[in-house]
Parts: C-alpha cells; structure tokens; sequence
C-alpha cells in the first residue's frame, strides 16, 4: 500500500487514447474530437481552450463531455467509482485533466457545489494530477 492510497484499493490504469498522438502532432482539437469522440483527452484539450479564451459556457460543455468519457472509460478498465487513478500514467491525464476544467469551467458560471465535487474528485484520484493542474 503507497502513500495516498489508504485503501489499498488497486490504481485504474486506462489504455492509451488514440486521440494523443493526433493532438501532439498539432491536429486542431476540434478535429480530434470529431474523429476520436471518446477521447477524454480531445474534450479535455477543447474545455482548456475555451477556459483560457473565457468562454466558460463552452468550456462547462467540453469539460462535461470528456469527464463522461472517461467514466467511461475507467468503468471498462475496471474502476468500481473509487481509488486511485495515477497522473504519472499519462493515458489516466485526459480524465483528469477534464475533470480539472469541468471544476474550474463550473466555478466559473456560479456552479460552486459541483466546482468543489469536481476538485475534491480529483484529488481523491490524483493528488499529484491535482497538484499539477492547479487544484
């Protein structure tokens, strides 16, 4: 049992998504989605666009659609709703990272219970990822 994980409840480590290497390519993220719709990774890539832009009614929107799909996602790697879901295994970063926006993208339109939810999910998941993502 490591440091975070009290539980000993096993890490969810999720498959690569196809959708990264299109993105580090430098292929539109709009277009990664389209083509790779259950990518975490895609929305959460489009939800950080549109919070940087201050676009919080898109970014709420993308956020929410990648969250989903790394639910999904996570569901078919085995996670029972709960345990860790390590940042230092990259493919997990597309979860979280739309986890994170779907935090932040709520604070920013007054959806406080659910910007605080969302945070501590993702601190419960990842505190490293949490750290990183300035959560």
């Amino acid at each position: 049992m490591s440091g975070d994980n009290l539980l000993g409840i096993p890490e969810t480590r999720l498959e690569p998504d196809p959708a990264a290497a299109a993105l580090a390519r430098g292929v539109a993220p709009a277009d990664v989605a389209r083509d790779h719709p259950a990518s975490s990774l895609a929305w959460a890539t489009l939800a950080e666009d549109a919070l940087q832009r201050d676009d919080a009614i898109a970014a709420y929107a993308y956020a929410r659609t990648g969250y989903h799909r790394g639910l999904d996602a996570l569901r078919r790697a085995g996670w029972r709703g709960q345990g860790p879901v390590p940042w230092e295994h990259e493919p997990n970063r597309g979860f979280l990272r739309a986890l994170a926006a779907l935090s932040k993208a709520a604070g920013a339109i007054g959806e406080t219970d659910e910007q605080r939810r969302c945070a501590d999910f993702l601190r419960d998941s990842s505190a490293t990822g949490a750290r990183e993502l300035g959560l």
